[in-house]
């Protein structure tokens, strides 16, 4: 699960369509970072998940990086500004018992550490055993 950071500054700042236009960049740059068997997309307001089938909690940790990584690097340009931002995330594996609704609480929960945490990172729960990395 992932959430771009601060996004209402940007809606307050610049405009709903260039919020707009913010969302679409995020979409693509995680879109253009995912493997063919990856499932990416919008999940609300300014919300993304990737699902990502046949990993490792490292590679699942790894993946939920680089796609921070690569928002942090992309930007908006606009006639005035070029906008840059970040997205936190949370991420986690589907483990025996859980269902649709366990493991997107789980992410949920790891994402809202993220963003409270400072945002800009991943928290992963690596099997409950929290894991944090910031990027600058």
């Amino acid at each position: 699960m992932m959430d771009i950071d601060k996004f209402k500054e940007i809606n307050d700042r610049f405009g709903h369509d260039v919020g707009d236009q913010a969302l679409q960049m995020v979409a693509k740059t995680l879109l253009s970072s995912s493997r063919s068997s990856d499932i990416v997309g919008r999940w609300g307001g300014e919300e993304f998940i990737a699902i990502l089938s046949n990993v490792t909690s490292l590679k699942l940790f790894t993946s939920a990086e680089r796609y921070c990584k690569l928002v942090e690097q992309s930007s908006l340009p606009l006639e005035e500004v070029s906008i840059r931002l970040t997205i936190s995330a949370g991420a986690t594996l589907a483990l025996p018992g859980d269902t649709i609704a366990t493991v997107i609480n789980r992410a949920d929960k790891l994402l809202y550490k993220s963003k409270t945490g400072g945002r800009n990172r991943v928290t992963s729960d690596e099997s409950h055993n929290q894991t944090e990395r910031t990027h600058t």
